[in-house]
């Protein structure tokens, strides 16, 4: 068998780069040339921390531009739209935000619903890679924070309030979508509780691009997906109207654990940077309540995490990636996380002795719904490695962040920046030329 071609560091990190600025529009980067051609909200805190080694200034830019488009009420939309830019769906058209939803900018085209809040994180990054810089980056990194953190305050305050109502300490996601892993088994049983009506017809982009059926979302989970928008746009987006109308609601542990370690980092900025003491303390208040709230759902044994679905009340376990919610944002008492660490790195995940790499599936193989080329259905994707691997060295578990960065280094080791990877064969999946895959090896060979 013929070895598999691999790229120097040095060889890699030029192709990372050069990927980046293909994909760059301007003043937004695309997430992928072909399959998702506008921004995405957490692709874009990924890209900018790509960005930050090769350009504080660019980086500072892109979370500029999304943060233009941010909503009246503090979200920050899950799209923005390149102007002139066709060939996605759900296109601007369908979500009808601009005409429907009083907070959506009339300035911008954006989606509906919102994505993971990692925005924290890539500030710090960008901080981070200005302090070792001039003087003017820094001022340009320094002059973004001032701009901005009125913005960020407020994205984190829509989360804690407009998304946890009940003050349980979890974000609720009234899409799939919201969550980053689309069509996860994590959602299997609170969309069966999606019965679609009358949608209006549609013709979808992605398997245009992507023809391999077995690599992306059914026809019938597409129905479900654009229902859930339907019932969106009868609420006109209002966040006080969507509890009651929408037929999916789902209690989200992974976003609720990315958001409470987001809540401290952006805390501890404000602390570095002088920012109100208000801002300071309520972001260390949401850190713990939302810490609070991701440990409540944790096995006895395990220390796993489970989702919870509001809509049939009841609580979601799943062997995926999200059981390890907690080793993100750190609580778990120190027998329950050794255990949760155990599974980690035992045979149902990382340990599983056909992986290629020793890296974090989506799903678990030995999982009865594990499809090991379908979407987050079981591929290893690359941007959850860096989160990993950023939040193990947060935590001072450098061994650990070494080994998942090493690893997920060798896998991309390939240059094609897939958008996910087979987990047994290592075969590149998805959309290639992702730019947050680019990102995050240039984040780890800075």
């Amino acid at each position: 068998m013929a070895p598999d071609p691999s790229f120097a560091p040095t060889q890699l990190a030029a192709r990372a780069a050069y990927l980046l600025r293909g994909n760059d529009l301007g003043v937004m980067t695309t997430a992928a040339p072909l399959l998702y051609p506008h921004m995405w909200s957490w692709d874009a805190a990924f890209v900018s921390i790509g960005l930050a080694p090769l350009s504080v200034e660019r980086a500072v830019v892109e979370l500029d531009t999304l943060l233009s488009a941010q909503w009246a009420n503090g979200m920050i939309p899950h799209i923005v739209f390149a102007s002139g830019v066709d060939g996605y769906f759900p296109g601007p058209a369908r979500w009808a935000t601009s005409a429907l939803a009083a907070d959506a900018p009339r300035n911008r085209h954006t989606s509906g619903i919102t994505q993971p809040p990692v925005h924290a994180i890539a500030v710090q990054r960008i901080l981070d890679n200005a302090r070792t810089r001039g003087r003017s980056t820094r001022a340009v990194a320094e002059a973004f924070l001032d701009r901005r953190w009125d913005d960020l305050v407020r994205w984190h305050r829509w989360l804690a309030e407009a998304r946890d109502q009940e003050g349980h300490g979890r974000i609720t996601l009234y899409h799939g979508w919201e969550s980053g892993m689309d069509n996860s088994p994590r959602w299997d049983s609170a969309y069966a509780n999606v019965i679609p009506g009358a949608v209006p017809e549609y013709q979808r982009e992605d398997n245009k691009i992507n023809t391999d059926a077995s690599q992306r979302p059914s026809d019938l989970e597409y129905d479900r997906y654009l229902w859930l928008l339907e019932e969106m746009k009868s609420a006109r987006y209002d966040d006080q109207l969507l509890p009651k109308v929408m037929s999916f609601a789902v209690e989200d542990v992974f976003v609720s654990a990315i958001f409470s370690v987001a809540c401290s980092v952006l805390a501890e900025i404000g602390e570095d940077y002088k920012r109100p003491h208000s801002d300071v303390r309520d972001l260390y208040g949401w850190a713990d309540r939302f810490r609070s709230g991701v440990l409540e759902t944790t096995d006895q044994r395990t220390g796993a995490a489970k989702d919870f679905d509001v809509k049939a009340d009841k609580w979601i376990a799943t062997e995926t990636v999200a059981q390890f919610s907690p080793l993100l944002c750190g609580g778990l008492p120190h027998d329950k996380e050794r255990s949760l660490l155990r599974l980690l790195d035992g045979p149902r995940f990382c340990g599983h002795p056909d992986l290629k790499y020793s890296l974090i599936p989506s799903t678990s193989p030995v999982s009865r719904d594990f499809r090991s080329r379908e979407y987050w259905r079981g591929p290893i994707w690359p941007v959850l490695t860096w989160l990993f691997s950023w939040a193990f060295a947060r935590r001072g578990w450098a061994e650990r962040s070494t080994s998942l960065r090493r690893e997920g280094l060798r896998q991309a080791s390939d240059g094609t920046f897939a958008e996910y990877y087979e987990p047994f064969t290592g075969e590149p999946l998805g959309s290639m030329q992702q730019s947050w895959t680019a990102a995050a090896v240039l984040d780890w060979l800075g």
